[in-house]
């Protein structure tokens, strides 16, 4: 008796748990595609031809265009998303998530997070790339049992979990790619047709359908993830890896770095904590607690970004081709800079003795940067951009170009001829030198310092 009381338990328990299942899948979230037309929905990028049948968006590929988007009007931000898809085993497709379509961002190019369809060999469905921006964020190299789920000329199931900084995907119920990144916190959704080569025949098809996004009760709905996530933070991705990148600070010890006019890094005015690298406030005066801090190592070629941020009212710089011997006194070690400024709340902003000069992302007292719908707001993190190859020089911001000049030209003598560096024989000649991060006396972070030789 007893022995068929615990089957009929069992029974029941099973039948509970399918009835919340079957619930839980009639509850969850709302459709993103409504089955008849493409209301809501906007194409960007490339001029693929996307059309309906049977409540299925079908994408065909066309000759001679770009990668093309059709993008959700409607930004998200924390959500759920769920969808199916059917793809030519020949072609490359994805889905963007908090991706973006900027006119300052390379004329308007999607760029973004985008989860991975991919039928070749490779088998990196599910994995997680950075469209028009870092490159692959998450392969799927390390996770077979994610290469082996996708169902070659069937339709795949996604689900997509996007909150805070945290994206987990999965393809037909397997785990696939888990990243800890917080590059975006929102944007558009989008369905992708890849552009085709010269040599390959137009009119190859990828199909989606029952679309749906969960934007309330998440934790409702989440589901935990057992394997172990890609964090981006003071680390380099895989694609960074293979182009030659390396970080000029680990996260965690002052390794590599050293006090402008010490042999050590300075003991006080500087602070490490959860993977930032912070310059403490002390009342606004330049290199007056730890004083500014440089590279054991100089450079000479080379692409480096810094990601930055910034308290309100603050002024710090970061300085390359450094030379450490030029001035030994009070102040602050002699380089070229590219300034960190808060605009609206320091008076820097309106002096110099060219105009503008002194403004964020500005070749410092030298040239202002364009930094018009590039920069963000006091308190989010930015991301800065040197890039020196033979003397021509690129200052970005946000991966947006905001000026770029000689330095070995005519015209860049007479700037210098022209501002508080005029004093300084020699600025801005030496060919290789340290990089440097400002104490200014203000609050600035710092985290993601990455060089690369060129």
């Amino acid at each position: 008796m007893q022995k068929k009381i615990k089957v009929v338990g069992v029974l029941l328990l099973a039948l509970i748990m399918s009835c919340k299942q079957e619930e839980a899948k009639k509850t969850f979230g709302r459709p993103l595609f409504n089955g008849e037309n493409l209301e809501g929905w906007t194409q960007k990028g490339g001029n693929a031809d996307y059309s309906i049948n049977d409540s299925v968006i079908i994408g065909s590929t066309v000759k001679n265009t770009p990668n093309s988007f059709l993008t959700t009007d409607k930004l998200y931000g924390d959500f759920i998303l769920e969808l199916d898809y059917k793809v030519d085993s020949t072609m490359n497709s994805g889905i963007q998530i908090r991706s973006n379509s900027i006119p300052a961002y390379q004329n308007g190019r999607v760029h973004g997070y985008q989860i991975e369809i991919d039928p070749s060999k490779r088998a990196w469905s599910g994995g997680i790339y950075d469209e028009g921006r870092r490159g692959w964020l998450v392969d799927l190299d390390n996770n077979p049992e994610a290469q082996q789920a996708f169902k070659q000329n069937e339709w795949n199931h996604y689900r997509i979990e996007a909150i805070g900084d945290s994206i987990k995907t999965w393809i037909n119920g397997v785990p696939a790619a888990f990243l800890i990144d917080d590059k975006t916190a929102e944007g558009f959704i989008a369905l992708q047709v890849h552009s085709i080569g010269k040599d390959e025949t137009a009119g190859k098809k990828i199909m989606w359908k029952n679309i749906r996004i969960q934007t309330d009760s998440l934790e409702k709905y989440a589901k935990p993830m057992n394997i172990v996530p890609v964090t981006t933070k003071n680390t380099l991705t895989s694609s960074e890896k293979k182009e030659g990148w390396m970080l000029l600070w680990d996260g965690k010890t002052t390794n590599g770095w050293h006090g402008a006019k010490l042999l050590e890094f300075p003991e006080e005015g500087w602070k490490i904590e959860n993977g930032i690298l912070k310059v403490l406030e002390s009342g606004g005066e330049e290199s007056s607690a730890g004083g500014d801090i440089v590279t054991d190592m100089k450079f000479d070629n080379f692409d480096l970004r810094v990601d930055f941020k910034i308290s309100t009212g603050a002024n710090s710089g970061i300085k390359y081709y450094v030379d450490t011997d030029m001035n030994k006194g009070e102040g602050s070690s002699i380089g070229l800079e590219y300034q960190l400024l808060d605009d609206d709340n320091h008076p820097d902003a309106k002096l110099g003795n060219h105009e503008g000069s002194r403004t964020l992302a500005s070749l410092y007292d030298l040239i202002k940067a364009d930094t018009e719908n590039a920069k963000k707001p006091i308190g989010e993190w930015n991301t800065a951009r040197i890039r020196a190859k033979d003397g021509h020089i690129e200052h970005w911001l946000n991966d947006q170009k905001v000026l770029e000049y000689y330095k070995n030209s005519d015209e860049f003598r007479k700037l210098v001829e022209e501002s508080k560096y005029a004093k300084w024989p020699g600025f801005g000649t030496i060919t290789k030198g340290e990089i440097l991060l400002q104490d200014h006396g203000n609050e600035v972070s710092f985290k993601n310092i990455k060089i690369k030789s060129l």
